[in-house]
């Protein structure tokens, strides 16, 4: 009895093992659903990484990828293919070896792209290569980085090789063949699309328009069956660069729809045609301008010589709230160049130097051109000797700002230290040493320059260069030598600026057998040039022989030909005042002609200009 007892006690009741049991199953539960739990917190935390990577937030990413335990193939996706969508192949790269790295094939096309994009065609070779799996978009990315940089035999290689293709795939082939001018290869390609769609055919008829014929183009165009706003300006571009506007205007005035780009590229068709009214035109009409339209139009006032117009339009397009670009402060740099405007020039620097654009070489570049058109030749130096990234582009620059003040000494030496550095001189360089030469009276010095030029086998001689050495030798009066030249390297007679250049030194030295001679042949090459003609009336009119002087006058006239009125500036102030010759505007014009009358005086006293025969030409300001 107490034995059974004693076992009864240490056995449960029925109720207590079911009891036992259910507390079993109860447990056993909890457990699950933890899991489950923790299961969905990593699913989280993977869907995160990859939501932060796709936001463009890759530390963020990375720090909450380096803080989870369970990363799956998605959140490795993710950062391999946020790191090279920035460019960071370094790290991508680093990330995708790890020996725990999980991947798939559409991480290894994240990383190919990565390769791609940053034109790594070798090292997407590699990779591709190595790819355990490939899918249609592996292949279509390294399609494209063929095309990217020109290897369109490799790209139509690989195009051979696919398994299977999309219209991407024809797309891109035939775009790379466009690109490169094998229209006919590509018109065969397009032939032979199994779904030719509206890409293909814009492509077609920009190539074709572009390489080929434009009516054939046009042909192709009118025969589509699907046309968007693309294919519409494609063929717009397609009859400006063929110089043919006003179909091209005809074209934009059928447009069902039309985009910012179809106005811009009417604007540039004008612009292109030296129509710079209709240019404006059009840019007063448009519902909608973005920084290309602005800049467009204001390059189109540079190229018309109308840097005060093109100014303007860069303040106005500051007004609108629209952010320039490095093109459009580039315009306004050349414009304040061109203006000498100290003032708006230094705004405009002020304004770079909140943008990465500051240290671009080209803005640097005409940064300095600005200071050293405006006398601040300290400044130049200054911003040159600050940049951190000298290439041969800087030296040029301010060997040109040096060349401009006509101080060729420091432009020699500065090009000196430019090969000792390292940098090879090009054709830009030898213009500038010439001109600065040729300002500062050293033409010993400029011929050896020109004649280490010559030899210099990888330089190709330019109209610039012959006619900045005619201008070295004329200016120091050595007029003989700068005729002999012009036989000895057998300068073509229709190059108008060399016989400029000749033509200016005979005036100045007062050379008129030479300055005949090479009057006529510039007249010959430029017959309406009406600073030829004034040019040699007053070399005879210096000479004191009145009778030739007033023939070229009368056959200027007789041709209708007027030199434009001379033009002069200065800014005192912050406030720009502007002289035209003979104009008596200017509020202060008569103590001002008293004051250069008396200067006059003053330097003819001290014998800087000639007592007698004294031309006083009507281009004379004030």
């Amino acid at each position: 009895m107490a034995v059974s007892a004693a076992l009864r006690r240490l056995c449960p009741s029925p109720r207590l093992r079911l009891a036992a049991a259910a507390a079993r199953v109860s447990f056993g539960c909890a457990s699950a659903a933890a899991v489950v739990v923790e299961l969905g917190r990593v699913e989280d935390t993977n869907r995160r990484i990859a939501e932060l990577a796709a936001e463009g937030r890759v530390w963020d990413a990375r720090r909450l990828f380096d803080g989870t335990p369970d990363r799956n193939v998605v959140a490795w996706t993710a950062m391999v293919s946020a790191y090279a969508r920035r460019g960071m192949l370094l790290e991508a790269r680093a990330l995708f070896d790890r020996p725990d790295a999980r991947r798939n094939v559409v991480t290894w096309t994240a990383l190919l792209s990565g390769y791609a994009h940053d034109r790594r065609v070798e090292e997407a070779e590699a990779l591709f290569e190595r790819m355990p799996e490939r899918n249609v978009v592996s292949w279509n990315t390294m399609l494209e980085a063929y095309a990217a940089v020109g290897r369109v035999g490799d790209a139509c290689g690989l195009f051979d090789r696919m398994p299977v293709r999309d219209a991407g795939s024809w797309n891109i082939l035939l775009a790379a063949l466009v690109r490169s001018g094998r229209v006919d290869e590509a018109h065969e390609l397009f032939q032979r699309m199994p779904g030719r769609d509206v890409m293909a055919y814009t492509t077609m008829v920009a190539g074709i328009a572009r390489y080929g014929n434009v009516d054939d183009a046009r042909g192709l165009f009118d025969v589509m069956p699907n046309r968007n706003v693309v294919s519409w300006n494609a063929m717009i571009s397609g009859y400006i660069s063929n110089r043919r506007i006003d179909e091209a205007l005809d074209l934009f005035i059928k447009m069902p729809r039309r985009d910012i780009a179809s106005w811009n590229i009417m604007i540039n068709g004008f612009i292109q045609n030296k129509d710079l009214k209709r240019a404006h035109e059009f840019f007063d009409k448009m519902p909608e301008r973005n920084v290309v339209t602005w800049t467009t139009m204001m390059n189109g006032y540079l190229q018309g010589m109308q840097s005060e117009l093109a100014l303007r339009l860069f303040n106005g397009m500051l007004t609108e709230g629209i952010r320039p670009n490095k093109v459009t402060f580039l315009g306004a740099l050349d414009a304040c160049s061109n203006l000498a405007a100290l003032c708006e020039g230094q705004q405009v620097h002020q304004m770079i130097c909140k943008t990465a654009f500051q240290f671009d070489t080209f803005v640097e570049s005409a940064l300095m051109n600005v200071y050293s058109k405006c006398g601040e030749i300290g400044l130049a130096r200054k911003l040159f000797d600050l940049s951190t990234e000298k290439d041969l582009i800087s030296w040029n620059g301010i060997i040109a700002a040096y060349a401009h003040r006509g101080v060729g000494i420091e432009a020699i030496r500065l090009y000196v230290k430019m090969q000792e550095n390292g940098y090879k001189p090009n054709d830009v360089t030898y213009v500038v040493l010439l001109s600065a030469c040729s300002r500062s009276g050293l033409v010993d010095e400029g011929l050896k320059i020109f004649e280490s030029m010559v030899k210099d086998r990888s330089v190709k001689v330019r109209d610039e260069h012959y006619t900045s050495l005619i201008d070295l030798c004329s200016r120091a009066g050595r007029l003989d030598d700068a005729k002999r030249l012009i036989h000895y390297l057998k300068i073509k007679p229709a190059s108008g600026s060399v016989l400029s250049a000749l033509l200016g030194g005979c005036s100045a030295h007062g050379n008129v057998s030479i300055s005949n001679l090479a009057a006529r042949r510039l007249l010959e090459a430029e017959p309406d040039n009406a600073g030829t003609y004034t040019l040699l009336s007053n070399i005879y009119a210096s000479a004191g022989k009145w009778k030739e002087a007033a023939q070229i006058r009368s056959e200027m006239n007789n041709r209708g030909l007027k030199k434009q009125p001379g033009c002069s500036w200065i800014e005192v102030a912050n406030k720009v005042h502007v002289f035209v010759s003979r104009d008596k505007s200017h509020a202060e014009s008569d103590l001002i002609s008293s004051l250069v009358q008396d200067i006059h005086h003053m330097m003819r006293l001290a014998g800087t200009v000639p007592t007698n025969n004294m031309l006083v030409d009507d281009e004379m300001a004030i």
